[in-house]
């Protein structure tokens, strides 16, 4: 048998053995590379992948691959750039659950499954899977930060519906205004004339769960009193081993209205940002909820390309405008939907949807447009001239003509971490310096902006 036929036949009892989710995420794309010196070497997709293999699924791992060759090898994964992680992680037992997803505010229709994986948002994924998988042992806590309507809450709802199905741990979901308005209910009095059962029933909600997730935590911000509470509860919480999740608009570090102890303690475990989904994604995600909605079949491919490419921001905007189409369509009593209706259908809905736009989409349109390349050129990968440039010209317009962060200009243009995009804004700044040529192409750029 060789290694191909041997790892095949290994999948194949493996995969009634573990839930579909977890197959599809840390085993379906694994291949055997090589069996040398009783070692059998792994190619995996991530270092996620890697250290999800070691830390959780070794044994299992160990155990069918052994029974089906009756040798004993040990296992090493191995990636393309690898980077070495070390973090022991128990697996957890799985018990009979306590509580429903009603009780812990979770959204039973957000789930693993229902959620579209893209290059955008592969890597919070996984990081999701692995803390619904090791509650409290692996990345404690979770930090998803991203625009809006990029999947955050879907993601932290899918973490409580599975610990939810598969364990006896208590979760709990609430935004952080709930929280404030929690906190500020334990100055009321009651019968006895104090605040004490108020104050106890705070503690028990927040306290004695097993998973506390708390959604667009930026709004602490300005609540110093609500701040010092959620310090002590998060301190409480963690010595306990108990999982943190937290979702915010940008990075722990750009959170600069909360207290630096807090932004420090947010730190601790895992930060993941959530890019706006690129073009492919966008048809993914339209085409399932064509499907969800019994539409296959009556939606041209060019209506839903159109929509794609106008609905570049965030998930939101972009079902809004294939409910928008949908539901014009049905007015008229139209089943097959066109390019022609559409256009027609969405021609208020997308002009509003671009001044609805942060100015960072407008200027990238507007630079994309003057160079003579595409928005998606400029939040790619790709480093050749005639798109690196107008990319940091793009940048520099991005900074100086907003009040944007390094942080959050990085994030609309592919992920870009914070010293690219100054190196970007020196660059530029100094061109114009030296080129009145130049100075004049940025200062014409300015005015459409």
């Amino acid at each position: 048998m060789n290694i191909e036929s041997l790892w095949n036949n290994f999948l194949e009892k493996l995969k009634p053995r573990i839930s579909s989710l977890s197959y599809d995420t840390w085993f379906k794309n694994t291949k055997l590379l090589s069996l040398e010196n009783n070692v059998a070497k792994i190619l995996v997709d991530s270092p996620l992948q890697k250290k999800s293999l070691q830390e959780t699924w070794y044994q299992t791992i160990s155990d069918i691959f052994n029974e089906i060759t009756n040798t004993s090898f040990d296992f090493e994964f191995v990636f393309e750039d690898e980077i070495n992680q070390n973090i022991n992680i128990d697996v957890e037992n799985i018990g009979v659950p306590l509580n429903t997803p009603e009780k812990s505010n979770i959204n039973s229709k957000y789930t693993f499954d229902s959620f579209i994986v893209g290059e955008s948002n592969k890597f919070a994924y996984m990081a999701a899977v692995a803390v619904a998988e090791n509650p409290g042992k692996t990345y404690n806590p979770l930090f998803l930060y991203g625009n809006s309507g990029l999947g955050k809450t879907h993601l932290m709802h899918a973490i409580g519906n599975f610990i939810i199905e598969n364990s006896n741990k208590k979760v709990l979901y609430v935004t952080s205004e709930q929280f404030i308005s929690d906190f500020l209910n334990i100055n009321k009095k009651d019968e006895s004339g104090t605040n004490f059962s108020y104050i106890d029933n705070f503690k028990n909600k927040y306290r004695g769960v097993d998973v506390l997730i708390i959604d667009d935590i930026q709004f602490l911000g300005g609540a110093t009193q609500t701040q010092q509470e959620f310090f002590n509860t998060f301190n409480n919480l963690y010595d306990d081993n108990k999982q943190i999740i937290i979702s915010s608009d940008r990075s722990p570090d750009d959170l600069k209205k909360l207290e630096d102890r807090l932004r420090t303690r947010f730190n601790w475990g895992l930060s993941v940002n959530i890019y706006p989904p690129d073009y492919e994604m966008r048809v993914q995600i339209l085409r399932k909820k064509i499907i969800g909605q019994n539409m296959d079949g009556t939606i041209n491919d060019d209506v839903i390309s159109y929509i794609a490419n106008n609905c570049e921001s965030d998930v939101r905007q972009l079902e809004g405008a294939l409910t928008r189409v949908i539901a014009y369509a049905t007015m008229f009593n139209t089943r097959n939907i066109d390019l022609a209706l559409a256009i027609e259908a969405l021609k208020d809905y997308l002009s509003k949807a671009s001044f609805t736009k942060n100015n960072i989409q407008k200027i990238q349109q507007i630079v994309a447009d003057y160079y003579n390349i595409t928005v998606e050129d400029l939040k790619s990968k790709k480093r050749k001239a005639s798109i690196a440039f107008p990319r940091q010209v793009a940048i520099y317009l991005c900074r100086t003509t907003t009040e944007e962060s390094f942080p959050k200009i990085g994030i609309q243009f592919g992920g870009r971490d914070h010293s690219t995009i100054m190196h970007s804004v020196d660059k530029i700044e100094n061109e114009i310096k030296k080129n009145p040529q130049f100075k004049l192409v940025i200062d014409a750029l300015k005015s459409k902006i």
